[in-house]
């Protein structure tokens, strides 16, 4: 019996040297630089939107379509990259199809400019 306790010896002596450092990188931190928030740390950051106010303030519907704009045409260089790499390869079929998804994505965002999304008033 005491063999096979043995045996888990080392998964003990792992969650233990896991726990200390878990412990470390919580304290150490907080020992080390302590927290002395003034004016400038508290004021808004980035989104322009005070930091300590209601958490069921309404956002602008335009904000959400720019950060969905966004991700839509970052997504398009994911495409575009690998594209570029295998060209030789995919030959003509591969260059025709890339232009096909080019001019339905540039549709997208012409229709999306007439419609005013990039627009902020």
């Amino acid at each position: 019996m005491d063999a096979m306790l043995l045996e888990y010896l080392p998964i003990l002596v792992f969650l233990f040297i896991a726990l200390v450092i878990c412990a470390i990188c919580i304290a150490g931190p907080w020992l080390i630089a302590p927290s002395r928030p003034d004016r400038e740390k508290l004021s808004a950051y980035e989104c322009g939107f005070d930091a300590f106010e209601d958490a069921r303030v309404k956002f602008d519907v335009r904000y959400y379509l720019v950060g969905i704009l966004f991700i839509i045409f970052d997504l398009e260089v994911a495409f575009l990259f690998p594209w570029a790499v295998s060209l030789g390869k995919i030959g003509l079929f591969g260059f025709w199809s890339m232009l096909g998804f080019l001019a339905v994505l540039t549709i997208g965002f012409i229709y999306e400019w007439k419609k005013g999304a990039l627009e902020w008033e």
